[in-house]
């Protein structure tokens, strides 16, 4: 499988199909580390959410 970079479009909300040209994010703290939620900014459902990173990681 071939991996392609594609600047001249942009993805597509798959909940709400609007175009993504902004994408929203909020930081998530806890003790063990933090986290990262990013959302749609039109329909504002969750798009994915990162990996945890330990208080060493920053």
């Amino acid at each position: 499988m071939e991996l392609k970079n594609k600047e001249d479009i942009k993805p597509l909300c798959p909940h709400c199909s609007t175009l993504l040209s902004e994408l929203w994010f909020q930081k998530l703290k806890g003790f063990w580390g933090q986290r990262y939620i990013y959302f749609c900014g039109s329909c504002r459902k969750v798009l994915g959410v990162s990996h945890r990173k330990g208080f060493w990681m920053g």
